[in-house]
């Protein structure tokens, strides 16, 4: 035990010093950094501003450059025009109380002809055309002419 004694005794004084001569080189650097912040303080924060600001400034054009357009997948029953043969769905008129007058009506309007066009062709006067009109539009649930001759097709009402 006496030898570890003076082993300690031995080295004490210059673990001391080390310890001392660390802690003072430790000290200079320190210094030495503090006196380059003051030296160079504007410059520093100069930097650090506009560093800060391009990294803002490369944000901002990624986020504005990048693309709005979002990509929609939209299914939509395509029914095709039936041939000669057609037969309308007997049920579905029974159903929805379509007159055989409206029915002769929304099957012009399924044709392309205007109010005025489909009152010429069937001998009545436009009120009454669109006194039908609002009726089929009722019946089918629809608030437009495309939207009755496709709710219409759907059906099978007409062809």
């Amino acid at each position: 035990m006496k030898e570890d004694r003076s082993v300690w005794q031995r080295y004490k004084f210059v673990l001391i010093y080390g310890l001392s001569l660390a802690f003072l080189a430790f000290l200079l650097r320190w210094l030495e950094l503090r006196f380059i912040l003051f030296r160079h303080a504007f410059e520093i924060y100069a930097g650090l501003i506009a560093l800060i600001f391009t990294g803002l400034g490369i944000w901002l054009a990624l986020k504005l450059s990048k693309p709005k357009i979002e990509t929609q997948v939209v299914e939509k029953k395509i029914y095709l025009t039936p041939g000669e043969n057609f037969v309308p769905d007997s049920a579905q008129i029974d159903e929805l109380a379509i007159s055989k007058r409206e029915l002769e009506i929304l099957d012009l309007m399924a044709r392309g002809h205007s109010n005025q066009e489909i009152a010429s062709a069937i001998f009545v006067s436009l009120s009454t055309v669109k006194t039908h009109n609002r009726n089929i539009f009722e019946k089918l649930d629809v608030k437009r002419r495309t939207q009755a001759v496709e709710r219409a097709r759907q059906l099978g009402i007409i062809g």
